[in-house]
């Protein structure tokens, strides 16, 4: 549960927007909100966000678990302020004047903080998330990606959605798949899958299967984390579904300007 100010905003929004003040009394030795993120950051990306708890961050810092509770209310609050600071997008960003290559920049500086820091896919968002600084410069982004596109501000907040969601589950499974590791099956394992797997019982997926993209479809085959480089995998995967949305929002854009072209000028 987030802990809320008297304001009605959750303490975590108040003290990443540095609206909240720094306690004034007890030891502190230069103990700020800053250094306690840089110290959970550091913990996750050696030893995964499991490891981040209150006790850790304290020892790490040589402080005690009790020091923390001046500057963060507990372990949910210090995850909201640790998942702001992994995906911050460092520096100013210049997006090209093109809609559909600004989007795929946009999507890329995103995709780029996931894979940093891929543990902060294991941290629930929601409304709390989406009132912090790096969610509202990563929407904003996504917004001035499409300012010139005559479409309401709703629908672009509808692709800054979907387009994020798109990001985050494709990192999502490549992390899986590495950390999974190969598959491999062999000729036997190959034709027990085959008499499972029939085209009379999945006659929509078998040819799929057996073409090789999925794991059993021919002796020794490699498992799906193998193909993750330049030749096929989750890289393709990624561009395809930014190809889908971009296409479909240029249709959306067509079927407008058909529209608006029948209806003719206003009168």
């Amino acid at each position: 549960m987030d802990e809320r100010t008297e304001t009605g905003l959750p303490r975590a929004v108040t003290i990443a927007w540095g609206m909240h003040e720094v306690p004034q009394r007890g030891p502190n030795r230069g103990l700020s909100h800053e250094r306690i993120v840089a110290a959970a950051m550091e913990i996750a990306d050696t030893d995964g966000l499991a490891a981040v708890t209150m006790q850790a961050v304290a020892k790490s810092l040589g402080f005690t678990t009790m020091s923390l509770y001046r500057y963060v209310s507990g372990k949910d609050e210090l995850l909201r302020l640790l998942q702001d600071a992994a995906l911050n997008i460092p520096g100013p960003i210049d997006l090209p004047d093109d809609w559909r290559e600004a989007l795929r920049v946009w999507a890329g500086h995103i995709r780029e903080g996931y894979r940093r820091h891929p543990w902060v896919l294991g941290i629930p968002r929601g409304q709390v998330s989406v009132l912090m600084p790096s969610s509202v410069r990563i929407a904003d982004l996504g917004m001035a990606a499409m300012r010139e596109l005559p479409i309401d501000d709703g629908e672009k907040i509808g692709v800054v959605l979907v387009l994020s969601q798109h990001v985050a589950a494709t990192v999502e499974l490549e992390r899986h798949l590495a950390d999974e590791g190969p598959v491999t099956v062999s000729a036997q394992g190959a034709e027990m899958l085959d008499q499972v797997i029939t085209a009379e019982r999945f006659p929509h997926l078998s040819a799929v299967i057996k073409a090789g993209y999925y794991p059993g479809a021919e002796t020794e085959i490699g498992s799906m984390a193998d193909g993750m480089d330049e030749d096929h995998g989750v890289d393709d995967d990624y561009e395809y579904g930014l190809d889908l949305v971009i296409s479909g929002l240029e249709r959306r854009l067509e079927q407008q300007q058909a529209q608006h072209d029948e209806q003719g000028p206003a009168a």
